[in-house]
């Protein structure tokens, strides 16, 4: 285990190499920093180092390519005296799409055992493809139904959702309205009583018997359309009497009689219908 000293010196000299030219921004110095800044510095120089082994083993592959593409080419000239510079401005284009091509199906050489399987390959994925995109074509189309239903829906929703809005608006504008009514009924309900006991207490200080109150009048004309009632049968009676032919003596005593009863009863009557008119 590295001491602080030697952690320290090794994030300096890490700062300074990752800054260079430029100042190293401030920074509190303590064990904790120390210590995240040494860690960082230990996996940037990991990391350097596994990027330098990669780019040593590019650099060496590209010699080696280079090495056998001038071996191949000797070979070429040895054998049938041909060269890539000797081509027509076509063969060179010709011979360019093919390491294109090779280089895009990722093939190790241009040759036909090569080619054939690669575009077999790519020929599958294309249809794989053309299937793939046509289930997203109906899974797109079925959205799309699923959508117009559904902003169809959110439209008579909307529509039913203003309707009851003006129906709530209207409903809430007559419950308004009854209540001010009512309101306006109990406060001229409270105004009649109180002027009824107002009224009252008047007729009371001047001297107003107690059966000459309103509801002593209610009474009074519930009592009269009774009386009414009871006069009935007996001037019915009385018009029975008139159609007899008795004795004259005690048909005139029955009638006297009968005269009498109703003169006590009409009297009782008037007596109370001016009660009510005063």
């Amino acid at each position: 285990m590295e001491a602080p000293e030697e952690k320290e010196a090794q994030v300096a000299a890490w700062l300074k190499k990752v800054f260079r030219d430029h100042p190293i921004p401030q920074y509190e110095v303590n064990p904790r920093t120390t210590e995240i800044l040494y860690h960082l510095s230990e996996r940037n120089r990991v990391r350097d180092r596994d990027v330098h082994l990669v780019i040593e083993d590019l650099k060496q592959k590209a010699s080696e390519y280079e090495s056998e593409a001038k071996h191949l080419q000797d070979l070429l000239m040895e054998s049938v005296n041909f060269s890539p510079a000797n081509l027509s401005s076509t063969g060179s284009r010709y011979l360019n799409a093919l390491v294109d091509s090779a280089v895009a199906l990722e093939i190790k050489d241009t040759s036909v055992a090569s080619f054939l399987p690669a575009v077999n390959d790519l020929t599958s994925d294309l249809f794989r493809t053309k299937s793939k995109n046509e289930e997203l074509k109906l899974e797109l189309a079925k959205l799309e139904k699923n959508l117009t239903a559904s902003l169809v829906l959110e439209k008579c929703l909307q529509e039913d959702l203003k309707k009851a809005e003006l129906h709530l608006s209207t409903e809430r504008a007559k419950a308004d309205n009854r209540l001010q009514n009512m309101d306006f009924l109990k406060a001229k309900s409270e105004e009649f009583r109180f002027g009824i006991r107002t009224a009252e207490e008047k007729l009371s200080a001047r001297g107003m018997e107690a059966s000459l109150s309103h509801q002593s009048l209610v009474a009074l004309s519930e009592k009269l359309a009774e009386l009414k009632q009871q006069t009935i049968p007996l001037k019915k009676k009385l018009e029975s009497y008139l159609d007899l032919m008795p004795n004259p003596s005690l048909a005139q005593m029955k009638i006297e009689e009968a005269k009498r009863e109703l003169d006590t009863i009409e009297a009782e009557l008037t007596k109370k219908v001016d009660m009510m008119e005063l």
